[in-house]
């Protein structure tokens, strides 16, 4: 799970609420259900209009990657592809084969098969390529779907909220019931505006940051595969790859203790 995202639309929540609550507000006169369902509802069907269906019915799947996948590793991915390299020269490139299907990663196993298959090295990388370049293309259509639905939130609020006041305006005979249904009124324009910048274009940034983080790594991967065709050093493949990485995240974060411990064994050894 990613603790990030849950955690930050929590604390946006939690935040909202006791401020409110610290100026004397009533939680309950928040609680709208006609508005909830005008503003949802309005957003999605906006949403809908503006995408394609097959698009639309994966926004639920897109919420659930943003809260639940996660990407591999590339310290673990880095390790493969240089034990690869190093099956690679010490066996052949053939010896590769019996491992393709160990695999996990779909993108890794089509790489690793088109070298096995003896595929020129350029139809290689023309091939990856352009498979990373359609699911980049899908990554940024889904982020595309949250963000129409983050702008589309806060009009449907302003519609809600001209809608109650035209049945305000309507009842002006009773007096007493005026400020409980401008209030009323007005939680509309609120819920557009909390569910576009807390839950809509907040998961619009979160899949576009998965989305680089993903890229990086497939270029990564391309890489590394190409390398193994070539025949490179093992050693030189790996400093190769971890020129991809950010310099604190090119060595795995040991605990103290860990390191305490060795050093102890190393100095009475």
């Amino acid at each position: 799970m990613d603790f990030a995202t849950v955690g930050g639309v929590l604390l946006a929540f939690a935040s909202l609420i006791i401020g409110f609550t610290m100026d004397g507000g009533d939680v309950a006169a928040l609680i709208k259900l006609n508005s909830l369902i005008l503003i949802l509802g309005g957003t999605l069907g906006a949403t809908l209009a503006s995408s394609t269906l097959r698009d639309f019915r994966s926004f639920g799947r897109y919420i659930g990657k943003t809260v639940f996948h996660k990407l591999p590793d590339p310290l673990d991915m880095i390790e493969r592809l240089v034990e690869l390299s190093t099956v690679a020269r010490r066996e052949g490139i053939l010896a590769l084969e019996e491992r393709i299907e160990l695999f996990d990663d779909e993108f890794l196993r089509n790489g690793i098969q088109l070298v096995v298959d003896g595929v020129d090295p350029e139809l290689v990388r023309s091939m990856l390529e352009t498979e990373l370049g359609y699911i980049e293309e899908r990554h940024r259509a889904a982020a595309k779907l949250f963000e129409v639905a983050g702008g589309y939130a806060p009009t449907m609020g302003i519609i809600g909220t001209v809608m109650g006041l035209v049945h305000v305006l309507g009842n002006l005979q009773k007096v007493d019931e005026l400020g409980p249904q401008i209030a009323t009124a007005f939680t509309a324009t609120l819920y557009g505006v909390v569910t576009a910048n807390v839950i809509w274009i907040p998961i619009a940034n979160k899949l576009k940051r998965r989305n680089a983080e993903e890229v990086l790594l497939r270029e990564m991967m391309i890489q590394g595969i190409l390398s193994i065709q070539a025949g490179e050093n093992p050693k030189i493949l790996e400093r190769k790859l971890k020129g991809f990485l950010a310099p604190a995240m090119r060595e795995r974060k040991v605990p103290q203790g860990v390191n305490e411990g060795r050093a102890e064994t190393a100095q009475y050894s």
